[in-house]
């Protein structure tokens, strides 16, 4: 009786969580070919398959593609861009040598916002990772142990996020000098983490009182197992949703501290790109240096678009309803005899009875 009550008491650790559509339940007689299976199949092959079906989904992870692409690819396939390549403000679509025309420098355009685009990913990746990293520690320690360590990292999140975020900006440049686009993408996003630790606790305070929670603590799981393997999966609606949130702010934030030119010019990006259209020849006013001003602007727009439809399609990968459908599905190709919802089929109710 006594290993039969501690598998039971096992089995009630992996249920209650049902809701979340990531929270994989183990299986005592799976081999563990089947584990990797099944959890490739709840992190990454169904979501794929969500995301795919939505057009919204299709239509960003396309877009970001190409953007990855012209990232990598793109380098080493199309020239660096360099002064005197061609005719000063070439328009675009009258040379197969510079298809988009050049600056007031001869420099290629297409060139240009290529080799631009490395640079915008790691400032994209560096503060998005920094900024959800300490976001997502802070407010899991804070939502988790509560009393007096919750109070005082949310003073100190309180206090970081009340600061006046420009002035912030202006001095930490004035102090460092970031040269490195991975510092910049660091720095743009030095109060991002602060929303998402608020967020982040508030979740982590309704799920520390569920059952399943409340069952790992009373099995003796350690702290650092229970946050990752019984809360990280609840939160990973809104850890992504913050992801792609703060790209979107980072692509902002440093085109326009370029544009402006608060952040140094040490380094090709975008932001670079359209604030020499508009210094050097007055690009806003003037029809022959348009596209200059036009191209950069199109770009940074498209990439915008890229993670704002996919944040929308992850609303679609969260959602019990259709992670549930996508399953019956699944369910039905391989046995089809059951319909979408994952019953019996009528027909074959029918032949059974009458078996």
């Amino acid at each position: 009786m006594a290993t039969d009550e501690s598998t039971i008491d096992a089995d009630d650790s992996t249920v209650g969580n049902d809701d979340s559509p990531f929270h994989a339940r183990a299986e005592y007689d799976a081999t563990p070919g089947d584990v990797v299976l099944e959890l490739l199949d709840i992190w990454v092959f169904t979501p794929a398959r969500i995301l795919w079906n939505d057009y919204r989904g299709r239509f960003g992870i396309i877009l970001l593609s190409l953007y990855i692409a012209m990232g990598t690819v793109g380098t080493i396939v199309v020239p660096e861009p360099g002064i005197g390549q061609g005719d000063t403000l070439m328009q675009p679509f009258q040379s197969l040598e510079h298809p988009l025309g050049t600056d007031g420098l001869g420099q290629d355009m297409l060139g240009l916002m290529v080799h631009a685009t490395p640079n915008m990913f790691r400032m994209i990746i560096a503060g998005a990772v920094f900024g959800g990293v300490l976001g997502i520690a802070i407010g899991l320690i804070a939502g988790y142990e509560g009393g007096t360590l919750d109070k005082v990292l949310m003073t100190i999140t309180d206090s970081v996020g009340s600061i006046p975020g420009l002035p912030l900006l202006l001095i930490l440049v004035a102090l460092i000098d970031p040269s490195n686009p991975y510092l910049v993408g660091i720095i743009l996003n030095i109060q991002g983490w602060t929303g998402a630790a608020r967020g982040i606790r508030s979740q982590t305070l309704a799920i520390r009182k569920k059952e399943y929670v409340e069952v790992s603590e009373a099995m003796g799981e350690s702290k650092s197992n229970i946050l990752f393997k019984d809360a990280l999966p609840e939160l990973l609606p809104m850890i992504i949703f913050g992801f792609l949130g703060g790209a979107t702010g980072i692509i902002h934030a440093s085109v326009g501290l370029y544009f402006l030119g608060i952040l140094p010019f040490d380094h090709l990006n975008w932001g670079v790109v359209l604030n020499h259209a508009y210094q050097q020849s007055g690009a806003l006013y003037s029809l022959d240096a348009a596209h200059w001003l036009l191209i950069p602007a199109v770009v940074i727009t498209g990439m915008t678009v890229a993670f704002v439809m996919l944040a929308q399609a992850f609303d679609q990968v969260f959602n019990p309803r259709v992670r549930a459908r996508h399953e019956a599905r699944k369910r039905n190709r391989e046995d089809p005899e059951l319909d979408d919802d994952g019953t019996v089929t009528s027909e074959d109710t029918t032949q059974v009875g009458i078996q």
